[in-house]
């Protein structure tokens, strides 16, 4: 290996693997020749495929562990026994600062569970979470949490505030995004006391955030918020909507335009629209969400990507990577007031 930037991939993880990894890999090579890759997991399957893509092949390492963290695999189950599967070599990789970046699109739970165990939070996060981007009429945004923490108080809230606006500025370029607290009403009035907590907090750091207030669901998709905050279980329940309902308008448009001789006609004459259209909704297109707030990088990818999707979230590693995302949130949280202790006194404390 050289001194080129390293990615560890979880090359068991997810319904696909390791087929999708590989293709994955294969493709982002192409886009990011300056990335190298460790593939951990069974050398057995990995080395054929390797083998077949010689220019690939060049550029990364097998590492074997016959050890794999199931889909089902509860969280306290991976904890117990999955350090030495493929998923949690990865994360060891990053930690020991051999890799750069992890990526995995196996289980979501336990690829959490063992990144906050191996890799810890930073000071002054209490808790990790997931985050993504996500397509609108306008520009890309960013969503957060998204599945990691099904409940959160107000401290979180903010927090993830913090996280996601310098997510905003890694991922999509904003120079001062505006950040929304997903809400049930834009009146102030309006949520839960964690949510309305929050808000009052984001308002007084207004030399930090730029707040926008409240969103509804209906807000998401306009694109005037560039950040949206709100729990991982309200979020990956709304963004699992939005996949779901981009793919019911996908097939009421495939049936509209079978159902007769003019309408074949007429998907003729603006298929390239519909082309670019389908692309734009493509969840793999948007493959990849971030762990914000770990002392580390690990990419979660979706666990039925294929080796498209599997390219996507190896290209926001590479993005995260390439600006040092943890350091760049760490200084943030250093700007309002949250001075981080040493890493040496947290672990001394036994965090």
């Amino acid at each position: 290996m050289t001194d080129q930037l390293i990615i560890a991939l979880d090359g068991m993880g997810g319904d696909n693997a390791p087929d999708a990894v590989v293709q994955g890999a294969e493709i982002a090579r192409k886009k990011y020749p300056n990335v190298q890759f460790i593939f951990f997991g069974d050398r057995a399957l990995l080395d054929p495929q390797l083998g077949r893509l010689p220019e690939l092949q060049a550029v990364s390492e097998v590492r074997h562990t016959d050890e794999v963290v199931n889909s089902d695999d509860k969280p306290s189950q991976a904890m117990r026994r999955g350090r030495g599967s493929s998923m949690g070599l990865a994360i060891e990789a990053v930690r020991s600062g051999e890799a750069s970046v992890a990526v995995s699109s196996g289980n979501t739970g336990a690829l959490m569970a063992m990144a906050k165990f191996m890799l810890k939070t930073m000071a002054g996060i209490n808790r990790p979470a997931l985050a993504s981007t996500f397509p609108t009429v306008k520009e890309d945004i960013v969503m957060l949490d998204l599945g990691a923490n099904v409940e959160c108080d107000a401290e979180n809230l903010v927090q993830f505030a913090i996280m996601g606006s310098e997510f905003a500025r890694a991922a999509l370029g904003r120079t001062q995004p505006v950040v929304g607290l997903l809400n049930i009403g834009v009146e102030e009035l309006k949520g839960h006391g964690a949510v309305r907590s929050a808000s009052e907090r984001l308002r007084d750091m207004n030399s930090t955030i730029n707040f926008g207030g409240f969103v509804e669901g209906n807000d998401i998709v306009k694109g005037e918020i560039d950040v949206i905050v709100t729990d991982g279980f309200t979020g990956n329940i709304a963004i699992k909507t939005a996949e779901g309902t981009a793919r019911m308008f996908g097939e009421f448009l495939a049936q509209a335009f079978r159902s007769t001789i003019i309408s074949k006609l007429g998907y003729l004459l603006c298929r390239r629209a519909l082309a670019s259209v389908r692309e734009r909704l493509d969840p793999q297109e948007q493959n990849g969400g971030v762990f914000l707030g770990l002392n580390g990088l690990v990419v979660k990818s979706h666990g039925g990507s294929d080796g498209k999707g599997f390219a996507s979230a190896v290209a926001l590693a590479v993005r995260m990577a390439s600006v040092d995302l943890p350091r760049r949130i760490q200084e943030d949280l250093m700007k309002i007031g949250e001075e981080p202790v040493a890493e040496s006194a947290r672990q001394g404390a036994g965090e």
